[in-house]
């Protein structure tokens, strides 16, 4: 069995463990930070306060409104009642009346404008909720799914770790440390198979001499160009 064998076997494990640890890095990301469950979160906390303001307004308005018109009661009041009789105090009544309803028609157009404010956010704030609601039940289906998935990836590893511990069992501590460090330096690839008399990792052509080396039972042969160890099948 040439050196490089076995350090090939263990890399097919390595990549697998890989790619289960990448899968679990974005299943946890997905699960810990969801964007569009935060955006619907901040769409309902924006309504809320949209319609707790809208309906402070609504409120003022309307008690404005009111006010107004206890006024424009108790001038009336003053002027039909009789107890004033002075012509002049009389007209100053009637211009007040006109002014005070005139100003009445103001709060009551702001009252109703407040209002259609108020039934605004009021849609507003519940359709926020309603969509919140229907994410958080799709999501949850989404998440039972990301959470079976994980599940089963930790159980792979835990069945990758066994076969790493039996693929390194024949391999000298010395071809270890390189393979380690090489693996470390090329994107988890330290090993490159040899396919058509050339290094499948980069392509560059290998002479006979070197695919020959590449099968010695004691050292490793590297690819001239990328460094890699090569591995003849």
């Amino acid at each position: 069995m040439s050196a490089s064998l076995g350090l090939y076997r263990l890399q097919q494990v390595d990549r697998q463990i890989d790619r289960s640890r990448a899968q679990l890095d974005i299943i946890r990301q997905m699960l810990e930070n969801d964007v569009e469950m935060r955006q619907a979160l901040i769409r309902v906390e924006t309504a809320q306060a949209d319609h707790f303001h809208s309906h402070h307004e609504l409120k003022n308005a309307e008690a404005e409104a009111e006010a107004q018109k206890i006024k424009i009661e108790q001038a009336e009041s003053n002027l039909y009642g009789g107890r004033v009789q002075n012509p002049k105090e009389l007209q100053d009544l009637q211009k007040d009346i006109i002014s005070l309803k005139k100003h009445l028609t103001t709060l009551e157009e702001r009252e109703l404008e407040s209002m259609i404010k108020a039934e605004k956010s009021e849609n507003d704030l519940q359709s926020a909720k309603t969509d919140l609601e229907l994410m958080q039940a799709r999501l949850g289906n989404e998440h039972k799914n990301l959470i079976a998935d994980q599940t089963r990836i930790m159980v792979e590893l835990e069945q990758f770790s066994e076969e790493r511990e039996a693929a390194l069992a024949p391999i000298e501590s010395n071809l270890l440390h390189t393979y380690e460090n090489l693996r470390q330096q090329k994107r988890g690839v330290a090993i490159a198979e040899i396919s058509d008399g050339a290094c499948a990792a980069c392509g560059t052509i290998l002479n006979a001499a070197l695919q020959q080396s590449a099968r010695a039972p004691k050292q490793l042969a590297n690819c001239p160009s990328c460094g890699r160890i090569l591995f003849a099948n």
